[in-house]
């Protein structure tokens, strides 16, 4: 909650700066008002909390009612959820307020399109690092909202030995050599392979799990019955809603995803003020 609200106040800080002229002009003194939180367009909501929190930094006496639950798939037109304070205070907080949630609703929306593509394989959808500076945590958490999981949160929780990572050591084995002598018996090891070659060395140097990075379908396929269930499967690179049937089809265990977090289109909501 610390870090959600030192997101949220840069972001007020960043809108509001010095004070919003316009409201001051126009709405001068304390006058009490209630507003509506409306889905425009079918989506998964995610982030009301969020939402709710930057109404109650401005104004701790603000009201924040969700009408949903995260998770919770509402059509157009349906109210997400209700405010009341201070209408000088909802009107500087609804942009930042609606950033936040149609950004969470568009990756928690976007994840349950592509975890309904693969349903009835075993493959999962995972996030990747491809997030926003400074709004990681609030994705992940709209990508486990809609349905997807986790992928390591940063560089400190988890080894991934990427392309330049095994230039760098002088190849796979001395990689995840070094690896497996650095890290707790707590940490797998992960690593990425783009060649049938390199799987069988990551395979002989003992990894937990196998990212096959920009494989065609058919490597992949090659590269599971190679493993044979020795390591986990990873399939990453060049995975879009039109491919990821396919690519779940080939039999891996987990599907990376960046474009949940790097592309998602924001959801369309807006927040509307009741006449007083």
């Amino acid at each position: 909650m610390i870090m959600i609200d030192r997101l949220i106040e840069q972001a007020l800080l960043e809108d509001i700066h010095t004070g919003d002229i316009t409201t001051q002009a126009v709405v001068p003194g304390k006058r009490p008002a209630s507003a509506r939180l409306i889905a425009k367009e079918p989506l998964v909501v995610a982030g009301l909390a969020t939402a709710g929190r930057v109404f109650s930094i401005l104004d701790s006496a603000s009201s924040f009612k969700p009408c949903l639950s995260d998770g919770e798939k509402a059509s157009a037109g349906t109210i997400l959820a209700t405010v009341h304070g201070e209408a000088s205070q909802l009107l500087m907080g609804e942009r930042v307020a609606l950033n936040l949630l149609q950004r969470m609703c568009g990756i928690a929306t976007l994840t349950s399109r592509f975890v309904e593509a693969v349903a009835g394989t075993k493959a999962r959808i995972v996030d990747t690092r491809k997030t926003t500076p400074g709004l990681r945590q609030l994705e992940k958490y709209a990508v486990r909202i809609g349905g997807g999981i986790n992928h390591r949160t940063g560089l400190y929780d988890g080894v991934l030995i990427k392309e330049n990572h095994i230039v760098a050591a002088g190849g796979i084995f001395e990689a995840i050599r070094r690896a497996r002598a650095y890290i707790p018996h707590t940490l797998k090891i992960e690593i990425e392979t783009e060649t049938l070659t390199q799987v069988d060395e990551a395979i002989a140097a003992g990894a937990d799990i196998i990212m096959l990075d920009n494989m065609n379908l058919d490597d992949m396929r090659i590269a599971v019955n190679i493993i044979g269930g020795r390591a986990l499967v990873e399939a990453s690179g060049g995975v879009n809603l039109q491919r990821v049937r396919s690519i779940a089809e080939t039999g891996v265990d987990i599907i990376s995803v960046g474009e949940l977090t790097h592309s998602p289109r924001a959801m369309d909501i807006s927040m509307l003020l009741d006449q007083a």
